[in-house]
């Protein structure tokens, strides 16, 4: 699991290796490090933010929080369609978090025994699951398990990132990415963190 000091570890290995990432430390400095609980909540937020601001996202967990309190399978399980639309649900999103409250209460997922299981899966626990595609699995694991190694090449500002911190005159696919991130192994998750900083620095 990664942690504050093996992530300043890994920052100052990858600036040794890689003179791209190197830069992005040099300009923009180490960046803070950051995680997310595990848990239900947080791949409640995670499928509000895919495809969406994460601005938006939040303010849509933000009321649902308000009106129900903690938010835990069986609240949410307990609103109503109109009050999800209010919070700000698209219809799709809200049956997705129905599906995941829904195996959770019914104990066909187990977030505690994902948590225990090697990265390959952990993910495909969750990808089974509507709604969890890809990149909403491997960000949990990068944010709320804290792997070392995950790699969301899926993410639109970790493939802006890369572009611009590789000077690459496009920026590259999900596919692409992948073959790009083979260099950081095993510090992909670092690597994504730096990336990240990157894009927000120079918005």
């Amino acid at each position: 699991m990664l942690s504050p000091r093996s992530f300043r570890s890994a920052v100052v290995r990858l600036a040794r290796d890689d003179a791209d990432l190197a830069a992005i430390v040099e300009h923009h400095g180490t960046p803070a490090f950051w995680s997310r609980d595990p848990g239900f909540a947080t791949l409640v937020l995670l499928i509000l933010e895919q495809q969406v601001s994460l601005a938006s996202a939040r303010a849509a967990y933000t009321r649902l929080e308000r009106r129900v309190g903690t938010v835990e399978p069986v609240a949410l399980l307990a609103s109503s369609d109109g009050e999800l639309r209010a919070d700000g649900f698209s219809r799709q999103k809200a049956r997705y978090v129905r599906a995941l409250a829904g195996a959770l209460v019914a104990g066909d997922l187990d977030l505690d025994a994902v948590a225990a299981l090697p990265d390959d899966e952990a993910r495909l626990a969750l990808v089974a699951l509507p709604g969890i595609g890809p990149w909403t699995a491997e960000v949990y694991l990068l944010s709320a398990l804290r792997r070392p190694d995950t790699w969301p090449v899926g993410d639109i500002a970790l493939q802006e990132g890369a572009r611009r911190a590789l000077g690459l005159e496009a920026r590259p696919s999900a596919a692409e990415l992948e073959e790009i991130g083979e260099r950081w192994r095993p510090h992909r998750a670092t690597a994504a963190r730096l990336l990240w900083h990157l894009y927000l620095s120079e918005r």
